[in-house]
């Protein structure tokens, strides 16, 4: 299964992942990877700027060289005393503590020990264990992601000239806008200030005119190697970095200021939480699990998860390293809802059945070398986007039917949103001019990407006026109104996106509940709708 999730224009043994879910110009979508924008590489333990409720060592925690080390995520009960104790045995097993999530349980350790997991999971009081990776920390390589297409002159001046009264200047080529009803709800309301969603991505440009108004620096910090840091703007993406999470973050929030694109959810606040390192473009489980902690930690309304967590296309409960990762994830996207969070996660890019019994996943792991598996998928989950609670979006393109890319099925999407497709299999109706979807880019500039990880934050922008519009719901009271006030949609039978008279999947389920769309389209309108 592919997930597309951040656009790279070139593939690499890492990049044949699925890190971003969004699409190349043009392109159909293959099945099998998602590159996404990337992080930073090993950090070591000196934290500045750390959360309250991460418990920091002292700056040995680097002692191995990072050339030979390897990462673990090691899950305790939560609590200080379980890990104290715990963090006794790590030293013991070689290993170097980088930081732990006491009220989660979660400890982050760096160690040169090949038998480091196996060592520590027979630790009383350890509930499980794994290396987050199957490359050393040191394993990293330039492969830079970029847009799919920038927007032209050309087409930003004949935009202009369209725009109707009250429109940002490019808003006539963002057709996902009307899809979603969401130009209807600006009319009525753009969404609170109070409202913060968190970008969990490659890093976002917060000096971009469309971006600037509306961000929140305070819940906004760079988590690579799972230690928070704010110093120096650690949440921006560095040059030559994927342009992914500043692409999500303007379909969630663009300002609606008269230029440029506008947001699904214009009036709310974006923070940037950097979880992929910069030079590979992955998504590593510590970093993962410190954006949901900081998130949960500053008070965020809504996270957006437009990737997978690497090296691992699903992670199985049945292998022990995996199982930890699971854990992990699973403990801090669990905080993070408790704390008032709706987590919004793209389904992939792969356009895979993922209710099937069995599923063949040949890009695993991404950070060395994959080997051919087939996985049970009762018992393999794609981290995030599988976890109990989180809001699972699929993607549709301008004519309104499922993206040629877009993974689907019964009982696993939740809900759909214009994620864009290629222009020749859905082209837009004039005066937009391009299937996939317009936002920001670093820079000050616009460009077009298309796939799940677009169709993520129009959902999770959805929930954002949701929010605003029902301050003091509960997150399980806003997913509750995001699927009452969804737009049902039929499956579409058959689907043939390529109109080359072959059936490309088969949809199952009714129109209020099915494979391709879950509960149907989010809807913008009915969410300010008091």
């Amino acid at each position: 299964m592919t997930r597309f999730h951040s656009s790279r224009t070139r593939t690499t043994r890492l990049s044949a992942s699925r890190r971003a879910l969004a699409l190349p110009l043009g392109v159909a979508v293959v099945s099998a990877v998602a590159f996404l924008p990337g992080s930073a590489s090993a950090r070591p333990a000196s934290i500045p700027d750390a959360p309250a409720s991460a418990s920091v060592p002292s700056a040995s925690a680097a002692s191995s060289a990072d050339a030979v080390s390897m990462s673990y995520v090691v899950n305790v009960r939560p609590g200080k005393g379980s890990s104290a104790r715990v963090k006794k045995a790590i030293d013991k097993a070689g290993g170097d503590v980088v930081i732990a999530y006491d009220k989660i349980g979660v400890i982050v350790v760096h160690s040169a020990n090949p038998d480091f997991a196996k060592t520590i999971r027979q630790v009383k009081g350890v509930d499980s264990a794994g290396a987050t990776r199957t490359a050393p920390l040191s394993a990293q390589s330039d492969h830079a992601l970029g847009a799919e297409r920038t927007l032209t002159a050309e087409e930003a001046k004949a935009a202009a000239g369209k725009a109707a009264a009250g429109q940002d200047e490019l808003e006539p080529l963002q057709w996902d806008l009307p899809a979603m009803k969401a130009d209807k709800a600006h009319e009525i309301s753009l969404g609170s200030r109070k409202v913060t969603v968190a970008v969990l991505d490659s890093g976002v440009d917060d000096t971009h005119p469309d971006i600037a108004p509306n961000f929140d620096r305070r819940a906004s910090a760079s988590c690579l190697n799972g230690v928070p840091v704010q110093k120096d703007n650690a949440w921006r993406p560095v040059a030559e970095e994927s342009d992914h999470g500043m692409h999500v973050a303007g379909s969630i929030a663009a300002a609606k200021n008269g230029t440029g694109v506008t947001g699904v959810a214009p009036g709310v606040k974006v923070a940037s939480l950097k979880v992929a390192e910069p030079a590979t473009g992955l998504y590593y489980t510590e970093a993962v699990v410190c954006g949901f902690v900081w998130a949960a930690d500053h008070g965020v309304d809504v996270t957006n998860n437009s990737y997978y967590t690497d090296p691992w296309l699903f992670n199985c409960t049945t292998d022990d390293d995996q199982k930890a990762l699971v854990d992990a994830v699973g403990r801090a996207a669990r905080y993070a809802e408790r704390k008032g969070a709706v987590n919004v996660a793209a389904a992939g890019n792969a356009k895979t059945d993922l209710a099937q019994e069995e599923i063949v996943d040949k890009t695993s792991p991404n950070d060395t070398t994959p080997v051919t598996r087939t996985i049970k998928t009762k018992e393999c989950f794609d981290l995030p986007s599988q976890l109990p609670g989180v809001v699972t979006v699929s993607a549709t393109g301008a004519k309104n039917i499922k993206a040629s890319y877009s993974n689907y099925g019964k009982g696993v999407i939740d809900i759909t949103a214009p994620g864009g497709d290629a222009t020749r299999y859905q082209a837009p109706n004039p005066p937009a001019v391009d299937g996939r979807i317009l936002s920001t880019l670093p820079g000050g500039k616009f460009g077009y990407k298309g796939g799940t990880s677009m169709a993520s934050p129009h959902a999770a922008g959805v929930a954002a006026l949701l929010k605003s519009t029902h301050p003091h719901a509960s997150p399980e009271r806003i997913k509750a109104l995001l699927y009452r006030q969804a737009d049902a949609m039929a499956c579409t039978d058959p689907y043939d996106y390529d109109a080359d008279g072959k059936v490309d999947a088969v949809c199952e389920g009714g129109k209020n509940k099915n494979g391709f769309y879950g509960v149907g389209m989010a809807d913008a309108l009915d969410a300010v709708r008091k």
